[in-house]
């Protein structure tokens, strides 16, 4: 898969032809302004899998977080606020 460079400005003119290139040969977009990386244009498979892998973290943090309650047990918010100050 290639990735382009396209400045907002060349961007807002080509928009439509940006989401043909994106969504038929599955190019990868990146916007740029005043040189710097500022958003992407990117098939929807590769949103898709960004978006599971997402999921799939948090899920594991999730676990994680549910094993440290049951091993350390927990506070109440009371008591929290209370050793916060």
């Amino acid at each position: 898969m290639s990735t382009t460079y396209v400045s907002t400005i060349d961007a807002k003119e080509e928009f439509s032809e940006l989401i043909n290139r994106v969504s038929h040969n599955k190019e990868r977009i990146l916007l740029t302004r005043r040189g710097k990386e500022v958003a992407a244009i990117v098939p929807l498979e590769d949103f898709q899998y960004l978006q599971e892998s997402q999921n799939k973290l948090d899920l594991d943090e999730a676990v994680e977080a549910l094993q440290e309650a049951r091993s350390q047990g927990t506070m109440t918010l009371e008591d929290l606020k209370a050793e916060i100050g």
